[in-house]
């Protein structure tokens, strides 16, 4: 029967803090050093995540959130749906999404963050959004990214490919970023995909 792989992954640094938190064992216990003996497992899986048909960075996922993904992904109605995209705001600052197809760079619009009154709010709020969206840069990014993207994804489901991931990035990952994250999610929502809006570091303070 028909199958696919879903692999899940995490940073060095998060999987170190997990197995600390939770005080269990690693599998390779008492092999050496746990940090050795996350790199060992990670070759060893390198041959099945290089074929898995998903791969999803949990670093920065609540366990709620990966559950709402997984849903999101093989959930009742999937079979409807010819392509999964997922729409990632980030900071560079953080470093780029590990799990990312696309990465689109939005530092050339004008920075929110040096404007005092919107420094503290994200682009979730309507004075960040109503501020980046008055450039015409902003209008005319879409515009061209949009036609990039419909000629690329109908491509990609030819091709077989099932899921995607774009992720949008500026500095800190709070104002441009998400405003351009959302706005490209309303001009992708249709049928045939299905969209997920994530924003990773909108809540990490510069």
């Amino acid at each position: 029967c028909p199958y696919e792989i879903l692999f899940l992954e995490a940073t060095t640094e998060v999987l170190i803090r997990r197995f600390k938190e939770t005080r269990r064992r690693h599998p390779f216990s008492g092999r050496g050093p746990l940090l050795e003996e996350i790199r060992r497992e990670r070759k060893r899986m390198e041959e099945l995540r290089g074929i898995a048909n998903k791969v999803i960075d949990t670093s920065e996922l609540t366990p709620n959130e990966l559950k709402a993904q997984i849903s999101d992904l093989y959930g009742p109605d999937n079979d409807k749906v010819k392509l999964h995209i997922t729409i990632m705001s980030f900071g560079y600052k953080y470093g780029i999404p590990l799990d990312a197809d696309l990465v689109v760079d939005v530092r050339f619009l004008p920075n929110p963050f040096y404007v005092p009154d919107l420094r503290p709010l994200t682009g979730c709020d309507r004075q960040v959004d109503e501020y980046v969206r008055q450039f015409s840069a902003t209008d005319e990014f879409l515009q061209k990214y949009n036609d990039v993207l419909t000629f690329l994804l109908p491509n990609y489901v030819r091709e077989g490919k099932t899921h995607l991931v774009i992720a949008i990035g500026c500095t800190g990952g709070q104002h441009r970023s998400v405003v351009l994250a959302n706005c490209l999610g309303e001009r992708l929502a249709s049928q045939e995909y299905r969209i997920i809006i994530r924003h990773r570091d909108i809540l990490k303070r510069v």
